[in-house]
């Protein structure tokens, strides 16, 4: 599973990349998380607000900080290949 995280590195970036990275540590599967601050990968996705949470290619956050329980959810919801 892909997991990307686009921002610039803002401080709502950080706390994405942190919530992300604590729910992929507790989960036992094959993920790999990415994190996207090229501005012309990052409008690929047509978003107008960063952070911006993109799991397997599809845009399911943009412009907040989703809590964890949301990634978690959003993750499991996907299911293993």
């Amino acid at each position: 599973m892909e997991i990307k995280i686009l921002g610039s590195g803002c401080r709502r970036c950080k706390a994405l990349a942190r919530s992300v990275a604590d729910v992929v540590a507790g989960l036992d599967r094959d993920i790999r998380v990415e994190i996207v601050e090229d501005m012309e990968e990052i409008l690929k996705f047509s978003i107008l607000r960063t952070p911006g949470l993109v799991v397997e290619g599809k845009l399911l956050s943009s412009g907040r900080v989703p809590s964890k329980s949301e990634i978690k959810k959003w993750i499991q919801d996907i299911p293993e290949e």
